[in-house]
């Protein structure tokens, strides 16, 4: 920043070491990148002529269009003050800056003034830019966490792993945030430039910037599309044309990119991961310190009486009437990021709920949180935001009921432990999983949790009228974890505990569901009448063949078997539910050899057609944070039953360390197949 005939030659914001210092050097090491509430230094070279009595003046310019200013203090003053020293040696002026550690996070313009003693401005340079983030390492911080192995993992770690599936099968689903990528952090304060309340008065909203808990609403706002200018749009009906199918991501930074290139303009499609996942990306990236989590079966609750009420016709089938109706997904993602919550009474600071899946309006927006995780387990409802919503999400019971030809009701199967199981989150210290359940309530069936559901306004009744009047006829359904293009079989037993022979009409219904249980179609139905003599038990066995089940069943979504117990006279009508998730195939990813950065390293991917048709169609894509931007390889021609195919392509990574490179394999009647591998890339040693 050169000006060579003035009093200020140049200005080196010496990014190498502040960016190291301030653990930005992965987001970018040309650009000065700084944390709030932590000094950093910039030089000045002057001429030899100074004049003998001038000071210097620093002022701070933030905002799209410098709405606001902030004059920089000369001494150290109250804590929540920006101020400056100098030193000075022969040519050059050694500028230290203190930021508050409540300072605005955001692109800085730094103007500096060299000032006559007769208060004239002598000389101005106002070309330098910096951003600031929040610092998670800096103990005045209200994002900060003491722990550094936690700060590895959720504001530096690139790589994740998603939850998937059902709560008795998780599947784990390889992410790349991709915070620290080229640009990522510029898109994230665009993200936050295109929200309505920046669009709708930038000053305030700058000023209000400082503040993690607002911070983290606009982007759990901006991550869907829902009445914004938002980053992408939520499909959850299959039929993605126009768009990338959900299950197709496996990373943030294309869709973040895509988003800018088209002028904030959606990406098309999201479902719960893949906002969360942004929103873990966008948090990471500001320095806030987040993780990833997924409830296993997840309620949503429209209307707030902690119950989800799924009605069925006389044919076991929803209801479809034309109100939003209450839920319960297999799975459902949403981010917890930590940070102190000052607007709140103590005791609710720590991880925070943020979801991001447009669900339920928050004071007019599609956003949920942050909502403090203690006040979900503690049952307090009254605290902002959104607890109520999070907490029918991990609490509510599900009751089935079936509606009469007559219109009237009657309760099948109350289940008041099924929601909210296994709620999981990568392990810190590995690509294994870390249960948090015990973090939102306390152990079912203890006196904590029924104290805390009468807290909350939940009756704890025992269930009485309908099926749950105990009787002496038993339903379940048992069945093995098949692989998707298998067929397999599904046992339902019907145990009679009483002391005479029952005589049932039991139906056994087979349907493919999403995982947020949209119903998408019926595969099989059967009814018979069954004898179960005193004190035994009759095991019906369903054949399930892959031509039967891949009419209407996908590869993301489990297959729904109900069981239903008619004995009238012996005993109510009875019901059972089970999700059976269909495992999929692996890819195999291999990158021998040792990898050193900017030098070509080749992958080789195969994978092995399982079903028992064959596949047209196939295309791999690859990406990876440090390693390559999103590349595809396609396979002509067929892939018949059981044959195996292997590509190879070759890539240059651009920054070392430990990382993750992640295929994504598609083809006509399989999708989404994935696969990992880890490459440690190392800086190459030139011997002179």
């Amino acid at each position: 920043m050169a000006n060579h005939n003035g009093l200020i030659n140049d200005v080196d914001l010496r990014s190498h070491e502040n960016n190291l210092a301030h653990r930005t050097r992965e987001i970018d090491r040309e650009r000065l990148i700084v944390r709030r509430g932590q000094p950093f230094s910039i030089t000045l070279q002057c001429s030899k002529s100074l004049p003998p009595k001038h000071h210097l003046e620093l002022v701070l310019h933030l905002g799209k269009r410098d709405e606001v200013l902030i004059k920089v203090q000369k001494e150290r003053g109250a804590g929540d003050k920006w101020w400056f020293n100098q030193q000075r040696a022969q040519d050059e002026m050694l500028l230290t800056l203190h930021s508050p550690a409540d300072a605005i996070i955001g692109q800085y313009r730094l103007a500096v003034l060299m000032m006559s003693p007769d208060g004239r401005i002598l000389e101005k340079t106002d070309k330098i830019k910096f951003h600031l983030l929040f610092n998670p390492w800096c103990k005045d911080d209200v994002v900060y966490l003491p722990d550094e192995s936690l700060l590895q993992e959720y504001v530096m770690n690139e790589d994740g792993v998603i939850y998937m599936g059902t709560w008795d099968y998780i599947k784990s689903n390889p992410w790349n945030y991709g915070q620290f990528e080229d640009y990522v952090m510029d898109i994230c304060f665009e993200v936050l430039d295109n929200s309505k309340d920046a669009l709708k008065n930038s000053k305030m909203d700058v000023e209000h910037r400082y503040d993690p808990v607002y911070v983290s609403r606009v982007i759990t706002a901006m991550v869907n599309s829902n009445g914004d200018r938002g980053v992408l749009t939520g499909r959850w009906d299959d039929s993605y044309s126009g768009g990338v199918p959900p299950y197709r991501w496996t990373g943030s930074v294309p869709i973040l990119q895509q988003w800018s290139k088209a002028g904030a303009r959606a990406v098309k499609y999201g479902q719960c991961w893949v906002f969360a996942a942004v929103a873990c990306t966008a948090l990471r990236c500001l320095g806030i310190p987040t993780r990833l989590i997924t409830n296993f079966s997840s309620a949503h609750d429209v209307d707030g009486n902690l119950s989800i009420d799924i009605l069925l016709n006389e044919r076991l089938e929803p209801l479809a009437d034309g109100r939003k109706k209450d839920s319960s997904w297999n799975f459902h993602c949403w981010v917890e990021s930590w940070m102190k919550r000052d607007d709140l009474p103590k005791g609710y600071d720590g991880w925070q709920v943020l979801d991001p899946t447009p669900q339920e309006l928050s004071d007019g927006e599609f956003c949920c949180g942050p909502c403090p995780v203690t006040a979900i387990k503690e049952g307090n409802l009254g605290v902002k935001y959104d607890a109520p919503f999070v907490f029918a999400e991990v609490n509510a019971d599900i009751i089935h009921w079936i509606v009469q030809r007559d219109g009237q009701r009657k309760k099948v199967s109350v289940d008041q432990s099924g929601v909210g199981r296994n709620i999981s989150t990568k392990s810190v210290y590995g690509d294994y999983r870390d249960d948090v359940t015990l973090h939102y309530k306390y152990p079912e069936g203890s006196k904590e949790e029924r104290e805390v559901y009468e807290k909350a306004g939940r009756k704890v009744t025992e269930p009485t009228n309908g099926s749950a009047e105990p009787g002496h006829l038993k339903l379940s359904i048992k069945h093995a974890k098949p692989v998707f293009g298998t067929d397999f079989d599904v046992i339902v037993e019907v145990k009679n505990e009483g002391s005479r022979d029952a005589h049932a009409k039991l139906t056994m219904l087979v349907m493919a569901v999403t995982y947020h249980s949209l119903h998408r179609g019926e595969c099989q139905r059967q009814t018979i009448s069954v004898t179960v003599p005193a004190h035994k038990a009759h095991k019906e066995v369903l054949r399930l063949h892959y031509d039967d089940y891949a009419r209407c069943v996908s590869e993301h979504h489990p297959m729904r078997v109900k069981a239903f117990l008619e004995a009238p006279g012996e005993n109510e009508p009875i019901m059972t539910v089970a999700n059976i998730p269909l495992s999929m195939p692996e890819l195999l990813v291999q990158v021998p050899g040792k990898a050193f950065v900017w030098d070509q390293v080749t992958a080789y991917i195969s994978f092995t057609n399982p079903l028992p048709v064959a596949l047209k169609g196939g295309v791999f894509t690859a990406e990876g944070a440090g390693l390559l931007t999103a590349t595809e390889v396609h396979v002509n021609g067929y892939i018949s039953p059981g044959q195996k195919v292997s590509v190879e392509f070759v890539f240059s990574p651009m920054r070392t360390g430990v990382r993750k490179l992640l295929v994504d394999f598609d083809c006509d009647r399989l999708k989404d197949v994935k696969g990992v591998a880890t490459v440690v890339v190392r800086k190459r040693y030139h011997v002179v």
